[in-house]
C-alpha cells in the first residue's frame, strides 16, 4: 500500500521501509520547504515526470559516498589540473538547476526537474538548505552540480556539464568542501557507472538510515 500525504500535514511521512519493490514511499503532497526538509530527514526523496503526480522514493539500495573512502580516479586528477576551469560554491544556485533540468541526456528523455521542482530548491538554498557547485570556463558556466545539505549529510540531486570533465571538477570540489565542513555521508540516490567510479557503494536502505540518523544528529 503506497501512503497519500495529507496536505495540512507536511512532516508526516511513512516509514521508508514501507516502500515498494521499486522504492515508492509515498504520492501526493506538496513541495513546501518544511515537506522536503523532512522528506530527506526521513531518506526520502521526490522524483516524477510531467504529467505525473508528485511521488517520494527511498531506494533499496542505496547508493552513497562515505568521504573518507571517496577516492579520485587517476586519469580524473590529470583531467582536472588540466582543465583551466574554475570553480565557484553558491554563486549561480538557480542557473545550475535550470541547466541540470535543461542540458540533453543520452540515457534520459526528458528532465524530472520540473519548474515547481526548480522554484522549491530555489527556496531550500536561499534558506541555507541547499547549495550549488559551479564550474566555468571564464564567464561561461559549463559545468555544475547541486543538493541538499542537512546536518553532516549530503543529498546529491543531479550535474551537468557542457564541457569536458566540468561536472568532474565540480564533485571534486564539492567534496572538498564538504570534507572542510565535517561532512559524513553523501547520498548518491541510485548508482551510476559514472559515481561508482569514485567510490561510491550500494547499501541496503536500514544501513542507510542508521548512518543517515547519525549524521542528522550533528550539525555541520
Amino acid at each position: 500500500m503506497i501512503w497519500r500525504l495529507h496536505p495540512d500535514y507536511p512532516e508526516l511521512f511513512p516509514d521508508p521501509e514501507e516502500a515498494d519493490p521499486e522504492g515508492l514511499v509515498a504520492v501526493g503532497g506538496d513541495l513546501s520547504v518544511r515537506r522536503l526538509l523532512a522528506a530527506y530527514r526521513c531518506g526520502i526523496f521526490p522524483w516524477y515526470g510531467e504529467g505525473q503526480p508528485l511521488l517520494w522514493w527511498s531506494p533499496d539500495p542505496r547508493c552513497v559516498i562515505v568521504p573518507e573512502r571517496f577516492r579520485i580516479p587517476h586519469t580524473v586528477r590529470k583531467e582536472v589540473r588540466k582543465c583551466g576551469f574554475t570553480v565557484t560554491i553558491d554563486r549561480a544556485f538557480r542557473e545550475v538547476v535550470l541547466r541540470c533540468a535543461s542540458t540533453p541526456r543520452p540515457d534520459q528523455d526528458g528532465t524530472w526537474i520540473m519548474p515547481e521542482m526548480v522554484d522549491a530548491y530555489v527556496r531550500l538554498h536561499e534558506l541555507g538548505h541547499a547549495h550549488s557547485v559551479e564550474t566555468w570556463d571564464g564567464d561561461e558556466l559549463v559545468g555544475g552540480l547541486y543538493g541538499v545539505g542537512l546536518g553532516r549529510a549530503f543529498f546529491g540531486e543531479s550535474m551537468f556539464h557542457l564541457r569536458p570533465h566540468a561536472s568532474k571538477l565540480a564533485l571534486v570540489r564539492l567534496m572538498e568542501w564538504l570534507e572542510t565542513r565535517g561532512c559524513r555521508l553523501v547520498d548518491c540516490q541510485m548508482a551510476t557507472n559514472h559515481i561508482m567510479r569514485y567510490g561510491a557503494e550500494c547499501i541496503r536502505r536500514h544501513v542507510f538510515l542508521q548512518l543517515l540518523r547519525r549524521a542528522l544528529g550533528e550539525e555541520i
